[in-house]
């Protein structure tokens, strides 16, 4: 015999069933997200932040969504990311900008639908895209290898080459424009006899090396966007007879580039801390999860100068401190 239940009789004898046969009342929990989107996987600065994200996310009870571009400049990927991450219910998504403009939509839609926005080490245009920035402060970390530079050529006549990373990128810029600052010559100087762009890349670095020496044979200073560039600089000079009589210096204090300069193929570099902004970031999301305060502006993640042959004037840490705390 068929027995008609009424339909709220059914929805109520569901719900309970639900709740689990133990003759008490569960309440379920989800675990706050948090996403992670970096340029590319296999950097080894954007591996030691994912570390850095990972560690944070679980100390503070969040779970880690990550993300990548498949290569430097592909906004595409990231745009996909953010929107599969806000389909996902993130509370925040950390996200270092392949570029840095057209980003800012995809951003602008995220924040709209309540979701916590942090750009780690390259900040948007324009950098209030995002609630707030976790970086090195580059334009100081290019500023403290250009002191650093000045004191050690210790008057003689400058013959710069700048290796840099690629038009209208931030980073690259404010780096650049710090080691002139530091340098203490203004933008179209004549002692810089040669820029190149490098994209970051070690063997980008050798050729752009390779092209500045034949424009200007008795370039004696090399600041360089990065330290696989430097490498590549180190590579072409050393091919010349150059390697002992050019001085270079570089940005970022990865593991191989401190043991560069602990071997003195590099001077000078100054250390980011790609970690402790992951780890930063994903602590402003935890709070933002708990209480709805949201993080703002800029959080200055730290710069230290590295190098084995101090110069004075300028503050620095040795090797050691550098190999303690690089990362890759």
């Amino acid at each position: 015999m068929n027995v008609r239940i009424p339909a709220g009789l059914l929805i109520t004898a569901l719900l309970v069933t639900g709740c689990g046969g133990g003759g008490g009342t569960q309440t379920a929990t989800t675990t706050p997200k948090v996403g992670l989107i970096t340029k590319t996987e296999t950097n080894p600065f954007f591996v030691k932040m994912k570390e850095g994200a990972q560690k944070s996310a679980q100390a503070n009870g969040l779970e880690l969504m990550t993300a990548a571009g498949k290569f430097d400049g592909d906004n595409a990927s990231q745009i996909t990311a953010i929107e599969n991450m806000v389909a996902a219910g993130v509370k925040g998504i950390l996200i270092t900008a392949n570029d840095t403009k057209a980003i800012v939509p995809a951003i602008k839609k995220a924040r709209d639908a309540g979701v916590l926005v942090i750009a780690l080490d390259t900040p948007t245009e324009p950098q209030d895209a995002t609630d707030a920035l976790f970086a090195t402060d580059n334009f100081k970390a290019g500023e403290l290898i250009g002191q650093y530079a000045k004191a050690a050529m210790a008057g003689k006549p400058a013959k710069i080459a700048t290796l840099d990373l690629a038009p209208g990128i931030t980073v690259g810029q404010l780096r650049h424009d710090g080691f002139l600052k530091g340098f203490g010559v203004p933008a179209g100087d004549p002692s810089v006899v040669c820029s190149q762009d490098t994209q970051g890349d070690q063997s980008k670095g050798q050729t752009a090396m390779e092209n500045c020496l034949q424009k200007a044979p008795d370039i004696n200073l090399v600041y360089t966007i990065n330290e696989p560039a430097a490498m590549g600089a180190y590579t072409a000079l050393k091919a010349k007879g150059r390697e002992k009589d050019v001085l270079i210096v570089s940005v970022d204090g990865g593991c191989a580039g401190v043991k560069a300069v602990q071997s003195g193929q590099i001077a000078a570099t100054s250390q980011q801390y790609p970690l402790k902004m992951a780890e930063d970031g994903v602590k402003a999301v935890s709070e933002f999860a708990k209480s709805g305060k949201k993080a703002s502006g800029y959080t200055d993640t730290g710069v230290t100068l590295v190098t084995d042959k101090s110069v004075s004037g300028v503050e620095a840490k040795d090797t050691a401190f550098g190999l303690a705390n690089c990362w890759g």
